[in-house]
């Protein structure tokens, strides 16, 4: 093929869909256009949707093998202006085959013409019978036309012609042509009609489509959007080739194919096939080319605005330009509108109300468009929110959107990237009781200080009565009230929703019409929609008739106007025009013939096109776009049709033989869209343009109709969910029973075809071939959690949505981010799903990364895979996320994978929850927490807020009494039981397990006392259903029977203390001021007995061990005094007294864990712990200086305890085997109380926030691996790795676990840490001396005293090991029994050995020496040539063992080669770059050379090519290091880029790990590190170690699939045991020799 035609430049248009419309013979293009539905278009679609996100539909008006469904040709010529108007691209597609087609009658003759042609065949004696026969007169139609008549009508399924009769119908259709062609002929002849005119009659569907494809566009509509496909077929048996109407279209694309065939057998089918298969390999590389081209411009950010907020109020914009081309009739309220808003003076809310489908919203769309005419002496800011059409309807979501909007257009310091940094505060939860409040104070703050009078603010609210919850009059309550003078609010409100108009006046009752002057009284100015007049009403019907080519007869017309007084709606006006355009002026209509509201008109219109269309296929369509939660784009609704059953099976039955990649024709959906048109909104949403009803009246009615009970909503619901979440896509062949009748007079027979529905694929994110970040599948994410959700699919969306990487790339990536977290937090669903924590760590993660995720959103990955991987073992559900992180990783083919994380310095809250107080500068007063995870607050005003558990948020508690809400004064609790005390001296009751009832207690004892004297319950214990309750300063107990009401009283001997209460509730142990311990019966009330510690001081706390039948107290001094009270009925026998010596008599709390027998007691200046089996006491854990103790608890296993300290916002973690501080988490205020829940550990602040930790994740962050100090070293075997911190020890890690298995103790400080290369011997330098380990039995067999080392090496063989002194000889000996070989006397600084172990090379004095290692003896020199330079830096080469590359002070470089003795001078580094020699690095083979790290880049020196190369670096440079092989150097870096500069938060901070390849520079990966690092270390198996201050080791894995690496082992092995220990506690330690076994002299 050869093409011809300007390649001239076009603009994209604003589209997401490229519509293509297939021109061509319908009789000479069947094999073709059959090829390219099914070869060439799915696959063009899915390469637009996964490189572009562009849609690709082809319309082929003839692709039904039966001509009744042609469409006509002025639907056709409907169907290429849609094409032109809304393709993205190409909108043509033309195939020109040898025969040029015949002619169609015209569907629609003007009078005058029609005469014409019967009087002129009359006159030639030609019969006009049929052709009368055929025709009818319609005086509706403008001008007046005679119209073929329709064909019998019959619904397409129930269409079956007989073979016989359709040749017949057939036949008479081609003599009517032929006639009627002949007659133009003599028209033309006698001169009585024009050949321009006569052409029409004569013209194929072809050339017609094509002339008004090209005729009617202009020169830029058409360049380079229309492809035309000629074929010539040379001795053809029949030839008529189509004129050439193409050689004056030269900007059109053009292709002409010859095929020359046999004279005997003309075009055969074989040539034809041919040419088939090369016509769709040519199709489908030109539209490849032209879509790429064409929308690469598209292809960016901006065309997928990167922002929610900026998507969201373009969309709302684009929302008022729709609604307002619906106001056809001027309405006089809009003069009320245009008076309010230039009256200055007035302060108060507009409200339009009116009934429904009044025309609230096309009224408020059109002053909107007006007002800047309206107010031509300033610049007003009009913004406009139509909440019933918002993607997210949330009370949250309109007040961030009005926000974010007005700062923008004021250009604020607010700005919608602002919001999510708000999610890095712990403090800030993005629940919508928290939220919502900040976001009133904004947007009340706002509308107060940024409207002026030279640019004044008018917002326009409609739907606010329609958000959920009645969340309306909460946001009407949070605006100024009176108005700010330059604020404008327009409110539209349903007459029957009058909340939100209470909200502005809680007084007022219905809305009235206001008077002037009432509106102080009111609150607000209201205007009320009247009924359209009817002439108006009248007047745009008619309008609507002539825009359409109709009008209607005088009776007619009497019809309407009566059917126009039943009711008095512009959407009756416009649905009775649809009705009205189908009449003739011969059709017999009465007053019944007009349906008389507007429900009964859209049942009308669905049965009117149930017929035309068919009954399954409309209803399948208007149901999906009914039950969309935004509406739907044409393709989706195409995937849909042809993927439902009922749709599919109607069409299957039309065809004889059915194809396997058979689907609905698009030309179908075309058709009805088309009838659907003026009642379906073309809007935005997302990026994509989708269909919505005008009306939620047609949602209604088609409910009512096809959706009426839960389980057919449900199954749409799941066919759609299916659609979004690509599961159909996967799906080769589905089967599809059908009953078939395969002939006339046959029985139908049910059989089972195979068909691929061929939907479009669903990824979240589609890859951009021109951005690497790519486009989010928008729709999938809007959709598909709205249908699981309707279908019930709750599995589905926990685990397939709101648990997947790919989703919440995606979330993050669109700017959903706070949505995200609100979906994975939200309680709404919580009923449903089982993974709550999980979700909730997610949130956590997601919240404290959110500014990082902001500005860098391909960070997800990574983070979420260094913030998991240490509670994968507690919440094993989240292994699968971690898992689809590496197969993304993998899918992509680079990234850097962590194969050891670090060990977290902090561990993620699940909840931050706070209570949104009336006063600020309000805290706690008390709190406290069931064992079922219920938490109270008491705060400092008397108002209490309850905590519920995981997924709750916190709510207020109101309690009422005498018509006064009661004040609290404190709590307490006890098992399932909370105990309130008021301020009025009452008590009640709260059992958590039941229903929420509050049961006073009455003490007669209390009553009787003042009541201005607060009673203060110092405690109670529960058993069943009694309570022990002691009070402040009071010697009684009092027992509360719940059941029966009644309180009873136990006489003591000084102030109650403690107490406690034996398991069967028979024995109750109080403890007193005094020292003494008295024990009740309490089934008798009697005193059975006393006991009394010898120091007399006061009893804190009891722990009663009643399988040993002893009884702990502690004292004030901290001091434990055991009891054994094995005989109840006589005195407890003293066991023994522990004293503790102490002078604070400040016991804080006390706590204990029978699982591990630890008593835990915390005072200011320490925290003890004592051993429950001896009663010794176990350790000691000072306070920091300065530092005082507040509380303390133990962890969930024992082995931490969590501590609050005086004027610290942290909780630190106190590991109990070492007494190190291993985890600090963080609240961002002052504590307050630590409680601790069966599984979590709350917070509670000063303020009153809440913030919750899971207790196992604490657990299992406490023993992550780390060393006491940072890792100065790292040394990397095959299977693990040794590291050094400075200490005695040097551990040995498996890679394999993740663990420390053994460590090497030495009697000093490791200086020094050498591996030899077989892996067989380990050499340290500690403390002056040389130790030799073999390293698998960890034996240490050599320890040698006085070499006066500071620097070991290995010889490459593994024989020699060298010492390296500078202040006496250094030495060379044998590995294996410490032999010295021999002495090597000047000293070598920077040596190293030569790689065939034969040279110890190094620098002195500016030269560069090699000694012998046998003699010792200094045998090689090397000199620079110049006298002023000296060597800076030198390398062997591993892989060019005779070779030694030399860096000089000048720049030179130099190899010499040492058997030689020669010296080549290869290269001069410029001026402006510099050797570093601490960084210099190079690779074995010489290759690569890493210069230097300064000025925020990476300068290398590529050898192999002889360049040098620099790359930019995002901050300064920490560390650096290459790849032995040379194929990449890792860096860190601390960001310095200006988001980074001016962010606070923690990961932005933080140094970043970056792995670049050095073959393109191009980058592998990045991870942010959580700690400062000090060593980087790469192996040669594409792996990264990083050893941080803290101790702790990072491994990351490069994953590259352009360079093959070996496989690093990243299985975990599962560790057993009861109790989880620290790792280093598992290691074995080998023992080095007591003494050195040689001495060197």
């Amino acid at each position: 093929m050869h093409s011809r035609g300007k390649h001239m430049g076009w603009s994209p248009l604003n589209s997401t869909c490229v519509k293509l419309y297939l021109c061509s013979n319908p009789e000479d293009s069947v094999v073709e256009r059959r090829a390219l539905r099914e070869s060439v278009f799915p696959k063009l679609i899915e390469h637009c949707r996964h490189t572009l996100g562009l849609e690709v539909r082809l319309i082929d008006p003839f692709e039904s093998s039966d001509p009744s469904r042609w469409p006509d040709e002025n639907t056709r010529q409907q169907l290429i202006k849609a094409c032109r108007k809304s393709s993205a691209g190409p909108f043509l597609l033309a195939l020109i085959g040898h025969e040029y087609g015949t002619a169609s009658l015209p569907s629609q003759v003007e009078v005058s013409e029609y005469q014409l042609l019967l009087q002129e065949s009359q006159r030639a004696g030609v019969s006009t019978q049929e052709l009368e026969r055929v025709y009818q007169r319609d005086e509706n139609t403008i001008p007046p036309s005679y119209c073929l008549r329709p064909p019998h009508p019959c619904c397409p399924q129930q269409a079956e012609v007989e073979d016989e009769e359709a040749m017949r119908m057939k036949a008479k259709k081609e003599e009517l042509r032929k006639m009627l062609q002949t007659t133009v002929s003599l028209c033309v002849d006698n001169g009585v009609m024009s050949p321009e005119r006569a052409h029409s009659y004569y013209r194929s569907a072809l050339d017609a489509d094509l002339r008004f494809a090209l005729d009617n566009s202009p020169d830029n509509d058409i360049i380079r959007r229309g492809l035309v496909y000629v074929h010539k077929v040379i001795n053809a048996k029949r030839e008529r080739q189509m004129k050439s109407h193409l050689q004056s279209q030269s900007e059109l694309l053009v292709y002409t194919t010859a095929t020359e065939c046999d004279r005997r057998l003309g075009y055969t089918t074989a040539r034809r096939r041919g040419y088939a298969e090369s016509l769709c390999q040519q199709v489908y590389t030109d539209l490849v080319g032209l879509i790429d081209s064409l929308s690469i411009l598209g292809c960016d950010e901006g065309s997928q605005l990167a922002d929610a907020l900026a998507r969201e109020q373009a969309e709302q914009e684009e929302l008022c330009d729709v609604f307002s081309r619906l106001y056809d009739i001027i309405r006089p309220e809009e003069k009320q509108v245009r008076a309010y808003v230039e009256q200055s003076e007035q302060q108060c809310p507009l409200v339009v109300t009116g009934g429904p489908c009044s025309g609230k919203t096309v009224l408020l769309a059109h002053c909107a468009q007006q007002v800047k005419s309206w107010l031509p002496d300033c610049d007003p800011v009009v913004i406009t929110y139509f909440c019933k059409l918002s993607t997210d309807p949330s009370p949250r979501h309109l007040l961030s959107s009005l926000c974010s909007q007005i700062a923008g257009r004021y250009h604020s310091e607010y700005s919608s990237e602002q919001n999510p940094r708000e999610l890095d505060d712990p403090s800030c939860s993005p629940t919508a009781n928290m939220c919502l409040s900040k976001f009133k104070e904004r947007l009340s703050s706002l509308l107060s200080f940024m409207p002026s009078t030279e640019q004044p603010l008018v917002l326009i609210l409609d739907g606010l009565d329609h958000i959920g919850n009645n969340f309306g009059p909460h946001i009407m309550e949070g605006l100024p009230s009176p108005l700010p003078p330059s604020v404008k609010l327009i409110l539209a409100v349903s007459s029957k929703r009058t909340q939100v108009l209470q909200a502005i006046n809680p007084q007022r009752g219905p809305p009235q019409c206001v008077s002037e002057g009432r509106e102080k009284e009111s609150g607000y100015v209201c205007v009320q929609l009247g009924l359209v007049d009817k002439k108006q009403r009248v007047k745009m019907l008619a309008s609507l008739l002539s825009n359409s080519g109709r009008r209607v007869t005088s009776g007619q017309q009497a019809l309407v106007n009566q059917a126009l007084t039943s009711c008095c709606l512009t959407l009756y006006a416009r649905l009775l025009h649809l009705h009205i355009s189908l009449w003739h002026s011969d059709s017999d209509v009465t007053e019944s013939s007009l349906p008389d509201s507007v429900h009964s008109s859209i049942s009308a219109l669905l049965d009117h096109l149930e017929q035309k269309h068919g009954s399954s296929i409309v209803a399948c369509a208007v149901s999906y776009l009914t039950l969309s939660r935004t509406g739907l784009t044409e393709a989706e609704l195409a995937d849909l049709l042809s993927s439902d059953q009922k749709v599919l099976t109607e069409y299957v039955q039309q065809v004889e033989s059915p194809s396997s990649k058979m689907r609905v024709p698009q030309i179908d959906v075309e058709r009805l869209l088309l009838d659907l048109r003026r009642f379906l909104i073309r809007r935005t949403v997302a990026g994509s343009h989708v269909l919505f009803w005008v009306s939620r009246h047609f949602k209604l009615v088609v409910a009512k109709r096809y959706l009426g009970t839960h389980d057919v909503r449900r199954e749409i619901h799941s066919a759609m969910a299916d659609y979004f979440s690509g599961g159909l896509s996967c799906e080769v062949a589905k089967p599809l029973l059908v009953k078939q009748k395969f002939g006339p007079n046959k029985d139908t027979t049910q059989m089972e075809i195979h068909i691929d529905r061929q939907p479009s694929s669903q990824p979240f994110v589609f890859a951009c071939s021109f951005n690497e970040v790519g486009r989010v599948n928008l729709r999938k994410v809007l959709e598909l959690q709205h249908h699981l959700q309707r279908c019930d699919k709750w599995e589905e969306l926990e685990h397939g949505l709101l648990m997947s990487l790919r989703f919440h790339q995606a979330m993050v990536q669109a700017r959903l981010l706070e949505d995200l977290v609100t979906m994975l937090e939200g309680e709404e669903w919580s009923s449903h799903f089982r993974l709550s924590r999980e979700r909730a760590v997610l949130a956590s993660i997601l919240k404290s990364c959110a500014c990082l995720l902001q500005s860098s959103p391909l960070q997800l990955p990574s983070v979420m895979e260094t913030s998991l991987l240490p509670y994968l073992e507690v919440f094993p559900a989240l292994e699968g996320y971690a898992r689809e992180i590496r197969q993304e990783r993998r899918k992509i083919g680079s990234g850097l994978e962590v194969v050891l994380c670090p060990a977290p310095s902090s561990v993620p809250s699940i909840q931050c929850l706070k209570c949104v107080a009336k006063t600020r500068d309000v805290s706690v007063r008390e709190a406290a927490g069931t064992e079922c995870g219920i938490v109270a607050e008491i705060m400092d005003d008397g108002m209490a807020w309850i905590w519920k558990g995981s997924g709750c948020d916190v709510v207020k508690l109101s309690l009422s009494c005498e018509q006064k809400e009661l004040k609290f004064a404190g709590v307490k609790s006890s098992c399932q039981f909370m105990l309130l005390s008021t301020q009025c001296n009452k008590i009640f009751l709260w059992d958590v397990t039941g229903p929420e009832m509050f049961l006073q207690v009455k003490d007669p004892l209390k009553t009787e006392l003042s009541q201005k004297t607060l009673n203060k319950v110092e405690g109670f214990v529960a058993y069943q259903k009694l309570l022990l309750m002691w009070w402040k300063d009071e010697n009684f107990v009092s027992v509360f029977d719940v059941s029966s009401e009644i309180l009873t009283h136990f006489q003591c001997q000084s102030c109650v203390t403690c107490l406690v209460c034996s398991s069967n509730g028979v024995y109750m142990y109080c403890g007193q001021m005094d020292g003494t311990v008295s024990i009740f019966d309490t089934n008798t009330g009697s005193l059975l007995a006393t006991c009394s510690n010898s120091n007399h001081n006061a009893v804190t706390s009891m722990i009663l061990c009643e399988e040993k039948w002893e009884m702990a107290c502690v004292d004030r001094t901290g001091s434990v005094t055991l009891w054994d009270v094995a005989a109840n009925g006589n005195s407890p026998r003293l066991v023994t007294e522990r004293f503790t010596g102490g002078k604070f008599n400040n016991i804080l709390n006390v706590d204990y864990s029978h699982e591990i027998d630890t008593l835990l007691v915390c005072q200011s200046h320490q925290v003890a712990l004592w051993d429950m089996c001896d009663w010794e006491l176990w350790d000691q854990f000072l306070a920091p200086q300065g530092r005082a103790f507040t509380q303390a608890v133990l962890s969930k296993d024992g082995h931490f305890f969590l501590a609050l300290l005086d004027t610290c916002p942290l909780v630190l973690v106190w590991k109990v085997s070492t007494g190190d501080c291993v985890l600090s988490l963080e609240i961002n205020k002052q504590p307050h109380k630590l409680l601790k829940m069966a599984s979590d550990i709350v917070c509670v602040a000063h303020d009153g926030c809440l913030t919750v930790w899971d207790s196992g994740m604490i657990d299992a962050a406490g023993p992550v691996p780390k060393m006491g100090c940072g890792v100065t070293e790292v040394v990397v075997e095959r299977t693990g790795f040794y590291t050094s911190d400075g200490s005695e020890t040097v551990w040995r890690w498996r890679l394999e676990t993740g663990l420390p298995h053994a460590n090497f103790l030495h009697d000093g400080p490791v200086e020094k840490l050498r591996l030899s290369p077989d892996n067989i011997h380990l050499v340290t330098l500690s403390a002056g001396e040389i130790y030799v380990w073999q390293t698998e039995p960890g034996q240490n067999i050599l320890r040698m005293r006085g070499s006066r080392a500071s620097d070991v090496l290995i010889t490459p063989n593994s024989n020699f090991g060298v010492s390296i002194s500078d202040r006496g000889m250094s030495r060379v000996w044998k590995l294996a029994h410490g032999t010295i070989v021999c002495s090597i006397h000047p000293y070598l600084s920077d040596a190293q050995v030569s790689p065939e172990s034969t040279f110890l090379i190094g620098r002195r004095h500016g030269d560069l020496l090699a000694a012998s290692l046998w003699s010792g003896l200094i045998s090689k020199h090397f000199s620079c040539v110049e006298s002023s330079e000296h060597v800076v830096a030198f390398r062997t080469l591993s892989e060019h063992p005779d070779f030694v590359v030399v860096m000089a002070s000048s720049g030179a470089v130099y190899t010499w080669k040492l058997a030689e003795e020669t010296l080549c001078r290869h290269f001069q580094l410029p001026y402006r770059f510099h050797c570093q020699p601490q960084d210099f690095q190079m690779s074995s083979d010489g290759s690569y050379t890493l210069l230097s790290t300064d000025n925020e880049a990476i300068h290398l020196l590529d050898l192999s090519q002889v360049r040098l190369c620099s790359f930019k670096t995002e901050g300064p440079v920490i560390k650096a290091c290459l790849d032995k092989t040379g194929h990449y150097a890792a860096y860190i870096s601390h960001p310095t880029t200006t988001l980074e500069k001016n962010c606070a938060c923690y990961l932005h901070t933080r140094p970043v790990l970056r792995v670049l390849r050095l073959a393109d520079g191009e980058r592998i990966g990045s991870v942010f590190l959580a700690k400062n690092p000090l060593t980087l270390v790469m192996c040669e198996r594409q792996c990264v170690f990083v050893g941080f201050e803290d101790g702790s080791v990072g491994v990351y894995s490069i994953l590259d699939d352009t360079i093959k690496g070996e496989e690093l082992v990243r299985g975990r092995e599962k560790l057993n045991g009861q109790m989880k220990r620290c790792p280093f506690d598992r290691a074995f330690t080998w023992l080095p020799l007591a003494t050195p076994n040689i001495t060197w002299p």
